[in-house]
């Protein structure tokens, strides 16, 4: 989709800081995250919903998000990654990944962007811990 904001990334129209990527899925920190180290996980090819992709892709993209959680699990030092398919806030399909940490002060289900949102540079140091 020509407007579809996750498609540019794919392209490589829109820059993102990515922290796993193959043939088929890419995943990025999230430029507006609800938990440090917030991460979303997609297939490359478009798809407005999660529940219209292949059996095929559906799965692949389950498999890439259990790869970025555990890049996340060990830079978090946690157990706990927290998953949401959302939906609505981009018209890709997608999976939102989230670190968290005992006593983190976020609610069961987080949904209100950090604040201070992080700068690029910020993004950049995340990224470089996830990837060790």
């Amino acid at each position: 989709m020509d407007d579809c904001v996750f498609c540019k990334i794919v392209k490589g129209e829109l820059p993102c800081h990515k922290i796993w990527e193959n043939e088929n899925y890419l995943a990025f920190l999230d430029i507006t995250p609800v938990a440090r180290g917030h991460v979303i996980v997609i297939p490359k090819n478009h798809t407005m919903w999660i529940w219209d992709l292949s059996d095929e892709v559906y799965s692949g993209l389950m498999l890439a998000t259990k790869s970025v959680a555990e890049l996340l699990r060990k830079a978090f030092d946690t157990e706990c990654i927290q998953e949401s398919i959302i939906g609505f806030d981009v018209r890709h399909a997608h999976i939102h990944l989230f670190p968290r940490l005992k006593e983190d002060g976020l609610p069961i289900a987080p949904t209100v962007p950090i604040e201070p949102k992080p700068n690029s540079e910020e993004l950049l140091e995340l990224a470089k811990k996830i990837l060790g």
